[in-house]
């Protein structure tokens, strides 16, 4: 069984780029997409099964990605989700302040689709290993 992973990404090719990585690989891992924060909320709130990792966008309309953070972690049900951020932002307070928020990592999304790639299929592969807390 597979692990449900929710991209929470403004971008339309940034979350097909998601998808195509997921597929040439072959992994066996269901993928929920929300456009931006509110969306991501409510897909979390009325969804039955929680997903077990969020990779989040933090330059986004409406409710950014710190924002969305903050609202996350102080939601009990929801606060020991792991998030990992792929953003395009190097800006060390962005950095800084999503550590401090609760961040399980943090990665600069590169130009080139193959180092995207590379860099997808690793955190895909230490998620798979990693023991997740299941609710």
């Amino acid at each position: 069984m597979g692990l449900t992973f929710l991209l929470i990404e403004d971008d339309e090719i940034e979350r097909l780029k998601f998808a195509r990585v997921l597929q040439k690989n072959k992994y066996n891992h269901t993928l929920l997409e929300a456009e931006n924060g509110e969306k991501a909320l409510e897909l979390l709130e009325s969804h039955k099964e929680l997903p077990d990792l969020i990779f989040l966008d933090l330059n986004m309309p409406k409710m950014n990605g710190l924002e969305f953070l903050k609202i996350l972690k102080s939601n009990p049900a929801l606060r020991y989700t792991p998030v990992v951020i792929l953003s395009t932002s190097n800006n060390h307070n962005d950095l800084k302040e999503s550590y401090e928020i609760g961040i399980a990592g943090y990665i600069v999304k590169p130009l080139k689709y193959e180092d995207y790639a590379h860099k997808i299929k690793c955190l895909i592969e230490y998620w798979d290993v990693n023991e997740l807390i299941k609710r």
